[in-house]
């Protein structure tokens, strides 16, 4: 028929928006638009440039959301291999996007608290769980008044279910803090860090200050080095510290300063 959309497989619409991500992160629409028409993807897949439209782009994202769970799993398998990510240290945090309009058949938009100033527009809570070096690891969408605190039963059982229990240590801020939230990640293996509430803090006040505390001086300006022998003429430049360092890291105090008096360099940590 005159005016048909050919037939294109929506793994090759998924490697546009793969491709296009990791190139020139943008909006379906700018992808359509400008990206795909300006790059050499055309002759490269096999699809012509007015083959690739917003509309078959946002259909995509409906079909891949799908396979959400199998896609999270792979990558973390397969990421895993490729840089030996351990995952013993999951952090976990909140954010929200908004809606300009009124989002009506959106059931999960609804007015909250907004992190982008924009109370009149309805919005939804990203859950996002990331490794130590920062690698999504798994999200979930919730209501956009939905406060955060009520979200850590939900991802912490949506991640075992996936990934399977382990002796894991979640990390959240003050804001996921409750009893129920306290008792959850404190069970089952479980381990946890989380920020405290200053309220909660003033009933501990008294407690930690008769505790037997050491004041520990900290220098006014501190200097890195990577090798114990280039210490000499080292202060006042900038050593990168980087993953093929194997030396051990020490502080050295400024020149002229009290703190260089006192001794030499200290060794600190050992880079690994």
């Amino acid at each position: 028929m005159p005016g048909t959309r050919p037939k294109i497989s929506w793994s090759d619409v998924a490697s546009v928006l793969v491709i296009a991500r990791f190139c020139e992160p943008s909006s379906e629409l700018h992808i359509a638009e400008h990206f795909y028409r300006t790059s050499g993807l055309s002759d490269l897949l096999g699809i012509a440039e007015d083959d690739i439209y917003e509309n078959r782009l946002y259909r995509a994202l409906d079909e891949l959301v799908v396979h959400k769970d199998d896609v999270q799993r792979y990558l973390k398998e397969r990421l895993g291999e490729l840089f030996e990510i351990k995952y013993d240290i999951l952090l976990y945090d909140v954010t929200s996007t908004y809606f300009e309009g009124e989002a009506e058949k959106n059931p999960q938009a609804r007015r909250g608290y907004s992190r982008d100033s924009r109370p009149d527009c309805k919005q939804v809570c990203i859950g996002l769980v990331v490794t130590r070096e920062g690698i999504p690891l798994g999200y979930e969408v919730f209501e956009g008044n939905k406060h955060d605190s009520k979200t850590v039963e939900a991802i912490v059982e949506r991640m075992e279910a996936i990934y399977g229990k382990s002796e894991r240590i979640w990390i959240m801020d003050r804001g996921m803090v409750s009893p129920d939230n306290l008792r959850l990640v404190g069970a089952e293996g479980r381990r946890y860090i989380i920020g405290t509430p200053k309220s909660q803090l003033r009933k501990l006040e008294q407690h930690l200050v008769d505790k037997d505390w050491r004041e520990l001086h900290v220098p006014s300006k501190l200097f890195i080095c990577r090798d114990a022998a280039r210490r000499q003429g080292v202060r006042g430049k900038t050593l990168p510290i980087t993953r093929r360092d194997r030396g051990n890291i020490y502080l050295l105090p400024e020149r002229g300063t009290e703190e260089e008096g006192r001794g030499d360099a200290q060794s600190v940590c050992r880079s690994h």
